[in-house]
């Protein structure tokens, strides 16, 4: 495993408290996953806001939503954190 990906998963564990493991399983259940497709969004995004435990409002979710149909999601790791705590 390349050592970004290997940090990356790191810093998700840490600030998610989410099992690497979990994270695989995810990341391998959307390989092939339709990301214009709401309802497979929002389920992804219930999921792993569960998997994380953190409360997730509806606002909040169509948000994320939204941005990922669109394809608006933030390029860079500060502004993609600054999205999500809003």
């Amino acid at each position: 495993m390349a050592d970004f990906q290997k940090n990356l998963i790191d810093q998700i564990q840490k600030k998610s408290n989410v099992k690497a493991d979990d994270i695989y399983k995810v990341a391998n259940s959307v390989k092939s996953a339709n990301f214009q497709d709401e309802a497979t969004v929002r389920g992804l995004v219930k999921q792993l806001a569960a998997m994380a435990g953190k409360p997730l409002t509806q606002e909040k979710e169509d948000k994320i939503v939204k941005a990922i149909v669109g394809n608006n999601m933030p390029a860079d790791m500060n502004t993609l954190s600054k999205f999500f705590k809003n």
